[in-house]
């Protein structure tokens, strides 16, 4: 097997990702690397779907739950760490299968992460100071303010992406686009990797979403936020906007019912699925789509074209 090939498998939330790299890296002597942003916290493996202990002992799995939820990793910290794994996979002659629904994982992957000058923590304070208190719709209409480019294409929503936006600009004085602009060197390159997003149909998909969040609920994911919640941490940190997060807080705090917390929290999940989709449809074209139920035949019998 050449060290110089790899598999990549992304897809929407719930589609069955994670099985299938067991599957395949159990047949063709794999270590499954994780590429999902909230499956990096060590606080929520329950909610967030991680591979139970079981399954991380049937093959090697990296880059799962190895970050405190105190800490806003970032798609940069992702990149350091996949291509300090990435390296010790390959000099352990096994293939490695990267797996998750995170698209900028995958594209600063294949296609380079922007050479993004650090934000000193100095900016970084005054910039989360003065947005305590303000409206995420207004922070992203000051964003638009100083940098359209950059505010058009995020949703006026994404409060995270948004202060790193004005941390960027407040730290450079350049727009955020104008960095992205100028992509890195690709970890792996495309033509080395096979890749594929599992495609599931949508009314089958959403039904997976509930049936899985309901399971969650019963393994102990209510137990995992009231631990969670009592760390009183920033919740705008990405941990604690993991789907279903912010509504089992809710919960727990006695301001609506479980039943409530269940249907926003699936709720948020089936949005997130659809976003997935149309974010892969659009940036990362060269993925193969494909049914999970054909995933594992076809992918064991392309691997002649990467062993």
């Amino acid at each position: 097997m050449s060290t110089r090939r790899a598999i990549l498998i992304a897809g929407p939330t719930a589609s069955g990702k994670s099985a299938l790299a067991l599957s395949l890296a159990e047949r063709l002597g794999g270590t499954v690397v994780n590429a999902d942003s909230m499956q990096v916290y060590r606080d929520l493996r329950v909610l967030t779907a991680r591979p139970t202990p079981e399954e991380e002992a049937r093959v090697p799995h990296l880059l799962y739950g190895h970050v405190d939820a105190a800490e806003n990793y970032s798609t940069g910290r992702w990149v350091a760490d996949a291509s300090r794994v990435l390296a010790e996979v390959r000099a352990a002659g096994r293939l490695p299968i990267f797996v998750g629904g995170t698209g900028l994982y995958f594209r600063a992957l294949t296609r380079g992460l922007s050479d993004i000058p650090p934000v000193p923590a100095e900016v970084r304070a005054k910039v989360r100071g003065e947005a305590e208190g303000i409206a995420t719709a207004e922070l992203h209409a000051r964003l638009a303010g100083v940098d359209a480019k950059t505010a058009a294409g995020l949703r006026p929503s994404d409060r995270q992406r948004l202060l790193r936006a004005l941390e960027v600009f407040s730290a450079t004085g350049r727009p955020l686009t104008e960095w992205q602009a100028k992509p890195g060197k690709p970890i792996i390159a495309a033509e080395d990797a096979l890749a594929v997003f599992l495609s599931v149909e949508r009314e089958a998909l959403w039904r997976k979403i509930d049936a899985r969040f309901d399971a969650m609920i019963a393994a102990g994911a209510i137990e995992e936020v009231r631990a969670l919640m009592q760390r009183k941490l920033d919740p705008a940190l990405p941990a604690m906007k993991a789907h279903g997060v912010p509504w089992l807080i809710r919960h727990l705090r006695g301001e609506i019912s479980l039943e409530e917390a269940k249907a926003g929290g699936k709720a948020d999940t089936r949005r997130y699925s659809k976003r997935q989709e149309t974010w892969f449809r659009h940036q990362l074209p060269e993925f193969q789509w494909i049914e999970p139920e054909r995933a594992l035949d076809h992918i064991f019998s392309s691997s002649r074209a990467i062993a």
